[in-house]
């Protein structure tokens, strides 16, 4: 396989998302380069990217552009037919999360990522956050010693339902299948699936059409999980909270890269998604506190990743078969939620 060869590079969808947390990579990062694009603002793509080929559709973008890499940014009802019609045209994929909205979808987009020999990704680009970098290195250095609690927030405050499909009464509507995925992953990563899940998944705000709340714990041998989301925290975010044996962590406030990307920070420089020092989070222990300097993250190293995974068959940033679990454990907080009942994880 060529290693030094470009990677064309098409997206579906102009929105925020592309423009917010892929473009700004593809366009920096060599070996990547955006040639194609399916989107309703053509106009607006030809003065900012007038190289670019512009399609109406995603179905015509996948059978006519010769673009080696797509990444889809469609809404979530969306991903499995267009994800599936790109592998079947020898296509890489790299889907937003959440990777699809049935367990059974993504089951068989795995098994023909496999059969076509492409790499299948899902962007949970939220493991190379700081804070969570941060945590991660807290727990494998035995620094709280062994972790007992921990717990997880990506709360905001927005009180008013926006008119958006993300809050409509559609496939993959919702908050859980919009902010869960990242708190799920992160705790995958970190601990691994639980033995059991227990979870209020509620629609709070008067007008809203689905949920917009999410209470979940993951129950584990000795270590409780709780993730939470909620529209009504107009309070600093506390993002997380770590407590074992020997201290305890806790973080307020969100990773800066977000911010930086939407005011036009380009991902270059060593030290752009370093977090300023006035948001480290603290250690405490039985006789002292002290700060914790948050690890640099930075959304470009799943790129990197990406890159080498499609050149050189190195290790895909982020697995079909991981995302997948992501999938698994929102279908069970939702039968939990509407059974009221702890239910336990099947590990097959």
């Amino acid at each position: 396989m060529n290693t030094t060869a470009e990677i064309k590079t098409a997206i579906i969808g102009y929105g925020f998302s592309a423009t917010t947390f892929h473009l700004p990579f593809i366009l920096n990062l060599p070996p990547f380069r955006f040639t194609a694009v399916s989107t309703s603002k053509g106009e607006q793509v030809q003065q900012q990217h007038p190289e670019v080929e512009v399609y109406a559709d995603a179905e015509t973008l996948l059978t006519r552009c010769d673009a080696d890499l797509v990444i889809i940014t469609a809404p979530n009802a969306a991903h499995f037919t267009l994800a599936k019609l790109a592998l079947e045209q020898g296509k890489h994929v790299v889907l937003e999360k959440p990777f699809v909205t049935r367990v059974e979808q993504g089951e068989e987009l795995i098994a023909l990522a496999e059969k076509q020999q492409r790499v299948l990704s899902v962007y949970h680009n939220r493991r190379w956050d700081g804070d969570f970098l941060t945590v991660q290195k807290l727990i494998t250095g035995n620094s709280l010693g062994p972790v007992r609690y921990f717990e997880s927030h990506f709360d905001r405050f927005r009180p008013e339902v926006r008119k958006r499909w993300r809050e409509s009464n559609v496939e993959g509507g919702g908050i859980l299948f919009d902010l869960g995925p990242h708190l799920i992953d992160q705790a995958l990563q970190l601990f691994g699936p639980p033995k059991a899940i227990t979870a209020q998944v509620r629609a709070m705000r008067s007008q809203s059409e689905v949920d917009d709340f999410f209470h979940i714990t993951l129950h584990y041998s000795e270590l409780t999980v709780v993730l939470r989301s909620s529209p009504y925290c107009a309070a600093p975010n506390l993002r997380f909270e770590v407590q074992g044996e020997t201290g305890s962590y806790v973080k307020y406030g969100l990773d800066p890269q977000e911010d930086r990307l939407k005011s036009g920070t380009l991902p270059v420089t060593a030290d752009w998604a370093q977090e300023n020092s006035e948001q480290f989070g603290q250690l405490f222990t039985a006789d002292s506190t002290y700060p914790v300097a948050t690890e640099s993250g930075g959304y470009q190293h799943y790129y990197h990743q990406l890159a080498s995974a499609i050149q050189r068959n190195g290790d895909v940033p982020v697995s079909a078969e991981q995302a997948l679990w992501s999938i698994r454990l929102i279908h069970l907080a939702r039968q939990s939620s509407a059974s009221g009942q702890t239910l336990q994880v099947s590990r097959t």
